[in-house]
């Protein structure tokens, strides 16, 4: 038993050095700008059929997101794009977005158009 303890309490000393790999400060920033331009958008977000809006599209997405991380399943915003706001991981159905009078789109699409402006628009970004 007493070896089983020390194995145990090595196990808890080192678990505090195990950290999760964040994704580089620009996807950061990336994602953080896409979480905003969402937000602010005023559109409609349509997940399993139900649309919602944007707050709660938010929301949710900030929620697949914070869990990918401690996953370390997301190294850039493109994995971000593909892995939290494309589609839903419990259903496979893909997320819409529905912008005033236009017609739904893609979220994928969405997300990569405005990221893909973003880019463009700041200096020293990469595109």
């Amino acid at each position: 038993a007493a070896l089983t303890m020390k194995k145990l309490i090595g196990v808890f000393l080192l678990a505090p050095t195990v950290a999760f790999a964040a994704p580089p400060p620009v996807a950061t920033q990336e994602i953080a700008h896409l979480f905003s331009y969402l937000k602010d958008s005023g559109c409609a977000f349509n997940r399993n059929s139900t649309w919602y809006s944007a707050t709660e599209a938010v929301t949710h997405l900030q929620t697949k997101h914070d869990y990918l991380i401690k996953k370390d399943h997301i190294s850039s915003t493109e994995d971000f794009i593909a892995l939290a706001a494309t589609e839903s991981s419990m259903s496979g159905k893909p997320y819409l977005v529905k912008c005033a009078d236009g017609a739904a789109v893609s979220s994928g699409l969405w997300f990569r158009d405005e990221l893909a402006r973003y880019r463009k628009e700041l200096p020293g970004k990469r595109s």
